[in-house]
């Protein structure tokens, strides 16, 4: 278990208010807007035969990948020689 999870899993009052405020982002158009393009990029790759089990949709590249790749890919942040602290 990560670090995150054995947090909310000890601190259930902190687990409450990350589910109330997770559902208010939720809630809001632009991200229903958002789940809405992705259910219809998917249903779209799936009717045309892709095998997507597991994949999430990179906007970057348009094509799908497994989600170890598209976390965080090509922020510049995290290219080596970057001045971000740690």
């Amino acid at each position: 278990m990560k670090r995150t999870a054995k947090f909310y899993k000890s601190n259930r009052a902190s687990y409450k208010k990350k589910l109330e405020n997770d559902k208010k982002i939720n809630a809001r158009p632009e991200q229903k807007k958002k789940r809405a393009e992705l259910k219809r990029i998917r249903r779209k790759a799936k009717k045309n035969g892709k095998n997507i089990e597991g994949k999430d949709y990179d906007h970057k590249t348009k094509s799908f990948m497994s989600p170890s790749k598209n976390r965080g890919a090509k922020e510049k942040s995290r290219v080596r020689g970057s001045k971000r602290r740690k």
